[in-house]
């Protein structure tokens, strides 16, 4: 299943507020009365779970250690705090400790797919395989 991203409006803020408080007060909530983003974020959470795939919640404001980071990336702590010395994704520092953003995580993970994806069209072309 593709990542899911999703940042809340004003809108889906509020609708989210009103379902929680219905939820909370022991009322029932519907998805119908959720914003079409919210509804299809949550309905796509429950696809995964109903899968018995893993999940995890995460704001993209999130502040990972290296070592989580490497996890999301599926590479070693070393050669991700490579990246980061190389000034390939953005971090700060706490302390002696790296701290990276979730956010500046998937960027850099979406920017080498799509860069890994050009290389290739360009491969293909030169070896005359562009059927697209």
């Amino acid at each position: 299943m593709p990542t899911l991203r999703f940042t809340p409006g004003e809108k889906e803020t509020e609708a989210a507020r009103a379902a929680l408080k219905k939820i909370e007060a022991g009322g029932e909530a519907s998805l119908a009365e959720l914003p079409p983003q919210l509804k299809r974020l949550i309905l796509g959470l429950l696809s995964s779970i109903a899968r018995k795939e893993p999940v995890a919640v995460i704001p993209l404001e999130a502040q990972l250690t290296t070592k989580e980071a490497a996890d999301l990336l599926g590479v070693s702590r070393p050669y991700l705090v490579g990246l980061l010395e190389r000034g390939e994704i953005p971090f700060t520092r706490v302390g002696t400790h790296r701290r990276v953003l979730l956010k500046d995580l998937l960027t850099y993970q979406e920017r080498t797919r799509k860069e890994a994806l050009d290389a290739l069209q360009r491969q293909a072309r030169e070896l005359g395989m562009d059927y697209f």
